[in-house]
């Protein structure tokens, strides 16, 4: 926002970072469950990976409920930045509590703890000016980006979550290598500027996957992939969504990507996503679910699925159901 002094450009921002925040947000109409209202998730597919991710989670065994209340921390990979709509709403999701000593620098904060990786410096900039991602959740680099925003804004808005959210700017799978964490749940939804899902993240033989494999909990860990499909959705006028359905792609390379990961953690499921040509891949080891070591039953599965759906929604408030993404949309492909 600029506005005209003197014949100069004097920017509200510097004036009073702030105001001018908070004036954006209301003139904009954005206020709602934050006052910059990014908390909510209006894509279907990001709706897709929630609800999958979450209840395959919560179905392997893990403590959800535990990490919403504070009782155990989380950790969460987010590979592929987009505006931070997704880390900002798990974030939101599973607060936990905040326990404060003497000192504000010897603050406990439990909950979830959301890493991100995004190679791009042009996404990272346009999160933080345009979609008002949190400044100071980017880690610093060697080549240090310039914000106009202030990250004294952060303390203000963000309620200390955003001492929660840590924006790496890496290539993925660099990072990856180089991590020491163990995440409980892992989103990829990573494309070139061809739209192209890259080799490097699926390649059976390549280091990405048999080291994120070595980086997920053993037991409950879970990695949620969003995949573009390569087949056009015929005309979606028609309302019944049956039809979408019949003719989703499951092509070569969905089955590819779909082998790769089967083989790094021992289950692989997808869901087709209602109404668009994606694909929420869920990968797990299956311990949790009770069928390693035996074949897989696609009811058993789904059913675990379906039993988690109103824990998931109950326990994090979320103003949407999973179980229209989870019934409706799930399919069993088979990689053999």
């Amino acid at each position: 926002m600029i506005l005209p002094l003197e014949n100069q450009d004097l920017s509200l921002l510097d004036i009073c970072p702030v105001g001018a925040i908070f004036l954006f947000a209301f003139l904009s109409g954005s206020f709602g469950d934050h006052p910059l209202g990014p908390l909510r998730l209006t894509e279907q597919y990001l709706k897709s990976m929630v609800s999958a991710g979450l209840t395959a989670l919560a179905s392997s065994g893990y403590d959800l409920s535990g990490a919403v209340t504070g009782k155990r921390s989380m950790k969460i990979l987010c590979v592929g930045h987009g505006g931070g709509s997704l880390p900002l709403f798990l974030a939101s999701k599973i607060k936990g509590k905040s326990i404060f000593f003497a000192c504000d620098f010897l603050s406990l904060f439990t909950g979830a703890s959301v890493h991100i990786v995004e190679i791009d410096p042009v996404v990272v900039m346009a999160s933080v000016q345009a979609m008002g991602f949190p400044v100071s959740a980017v880690e610093e680099t060697s080549d240090k980006l310039s914000f106009d925003q202030s990250s004294y804004a952060d303390e203000i808005l963000w309620e200390r979550m955003h001492e929660r959210l840590f924006l790496h700017r890496s290539d993925a799978e660099d990072f990856v290598l180089s991590s020491r964490d163990i995440y409980d749940l892992v989103f990829i939804d990573a494309y070139d500027g061809d739209d192209i899902f890259p080799h490097k993240l699926w390649d059976r033989q390549g280091p990405f996957l048999e080291s994120l494999r070595s980086k997920v909990h053993p037991v409950h860990g879970t990695v949620v992939v969003n995949l573009h499909s390569d087949s056009e959705v015929l005309s979606m006028d028609t309302k019944d969504y049956s039809v979408c359905q019949s003719i989703l792609p499951t092509s070569r390379y969905i089955s590819q990507v779909c082998k790769a990961y089967e083989e790094h953690f021992g289950l692989a499921i997808f869901f087709s996503v209602p109404w668009l040509c994606n694909i929420t891949l869920v990968a797990c080891s299956g311990m949790g679910l009770g069928i390693n070591g035996r074949e897989v039953d696609k009811n058993l599965v789904l059913n675990a699925l379906i039993s988690k759906c109103y824990l998931v929604e109950f326990v994090l408030g979320l103003p949407f159901p999973c179980l229209p993404y989870i019934k409706s949309g799930f399919m069993w492909f088979d990689t053999n």
